[in-house]
């Protein structure tokens, strides 16, 4: 068990020597990147959607994750209105696995 633990301990501290010379191998800083949406070809929701992502991430995140779930259930709405009218009811079936 000891001898276990001298492993370890070692194979920490060759880790600890190691890894900040292995970062610094990499060299400097390359040149930054800049992410942004191309909105020369839209128009509309589209060019809008892309010009909110490109002023303010925050934004953009903060409406993202609010879209998603909203459209999520009223495209559940509207799949339970069309099989409840084409004679498919959800509501009242019997579990065919138990």
């Amino acid at each position: 068990m000891k001898a276990r633990l001298n492993k370890l301990w070692w194979s920490l501290m060759l880790m600890l020597i190691a890894l900040p010379g292995t970062a610094l191998a990499a060299g400097g800083g390359g040149a930054p990147v800049v992410i942004v949406a191309d909105t020369r070809k839209l128009d509309g929701v589209l060019a809008w959607w892309a010009n909110l992502y490109n002023e303010s991430h925050l934004q953009f995140t903060v409406l993202t994750i609010i879209l998603i779930p909203l459209v999520g259930v009223i495209f559940g709405v509207i799949a339970d209105i069309i099989m409840n009218h084409i004679g498919i009811d959800l509501k009242s079936r019997d579990l065919a696995e138990h």
